[in-house]
């Protein structure tokens, strides 16, 4: 069985990330007691599924979450020119903050509810 090509993942991807940013909702925060009283799934189902806000940095680096379960997490976003460094290319801090993003989450996937 061939791979899919280049093209048709790439499709498949922002096929997805447009599916997403359709359901989320604007972005926000909930208070400590909010976020205490949901399980891990039902805090992240509630961001995907639009019923919760959705992350604010998510907005400042336009990335947003993509697929996750415990102990996974996928967030996804196109770099562009706001994020580049005077070298021209993407600016480590977005990669370190996307990996944060993504390391953060998928322990709090895997964490009790009121925990975190």
């Amino acid at each position: 069985m061939q791979s899919p090509s280049r093209e048709a993942t790439l499709a498949q991807w922002i096929a997805q990330e447009q599916a997403m940013r359709e359901r989320l909702a604007s972005p926000g925060s909930l208070s400590l007691a909010e976020v205490s009283a949901l399980s891990p799934a039902e805090f992240f189902d509630g961001i995907g599924n639009g019923e919760l806000p959705s992350p604010p940095i998510g907005t400042l680096l336009d990335f947003i979450p993509i697929e996750w379960s415990a102990g996974h997490f996928v967030f996804q976003g196109t770099p562009d020119s706001r994020h580049y460094n005077p070298l021209g290319s993407v600016h480590g801090g977005y990669a370190a903050t996307l990996l944060d993003s993504c390391m953060g989450c998928a322990i709090h996937t895997r964490l009790n509810k009121g925990q975190g």
